[in-house]
């Protein structure tokens, strides 16, 4: 991949999962009251503004404020900047990496964005699922973190296999 496609892909990426995430997190802010449940498509989705001071699924939430900080502030943050650099820099990767890292360092900064300015919180808001089956309460970060990580995974696994399919004709 050209060096100026793969600065221009993942920075639109980076730019525009960054701004989405941060302009849905200040609606809920501003439109849902804490703890406030708005139910839609009979129950599917649901709206519940919360603020989580852990990880996904709220891991962490009750660990020391000083290793939460440290674990989620300045690793989050140090990981993100990494697979933002890696997108941006990294000789080699196919367009599926690019993308992978650039969704991974979006998710990571949006909610690092929340940490710094929220007291060490993310705004969380929504919630899937059918009758007691449900989902965490989780924001579009969080979404868009999975979808690289999935990426990531999947990539690395086809080119796993496509690599092993090129040294068996060899």
């Amino acid at each position: 991949m050209r060096t100026i496609t793969r600065i221009f892909l993942a920075s639109t990426l980076f730019l525009g999962c960054v701004g989405c995430d941060q302009a849905t997190k200040g609606v809920a802010r501003a439109h849902l009251g804490l703890g406030e449940v708005h139910s839609f498509l009979h129950d599917t989705v649901r709206l519940i503004y919360v603020e989580n001071a852990g990880a996904f699924l709220s891991f962490g939430e009750s660990l020391p404020e000083q290793i939460r900080s440290t674990l989620f502030i300045v690793g989050v943050g140090m990981i993100s900047m990494g697979a933002l650099l890696a997108a941006l820099i990294a000789r080699g990767l196919g367009r599926w990496h690019v993308v992978a890292l650039s969704l991974i360092a979006s998710g990571g900064f949006g909610n690092w964005i929340d940490r710094l300015t929220n007291d060490g919180r993310v705004t969380d808001f929504l919630n899937v699922g059918a009758g007691t089956l449900r989902t965490g309460i989780f924001n579009v970060a969080d979404i868009v973190l999975m979808t690289g990580v999935a990426l990531l995974f999947l990539g690395s696994s086809r080119w796993a296999t496509s690599n092993k399919s090129l040294e068996r004709t060899r």
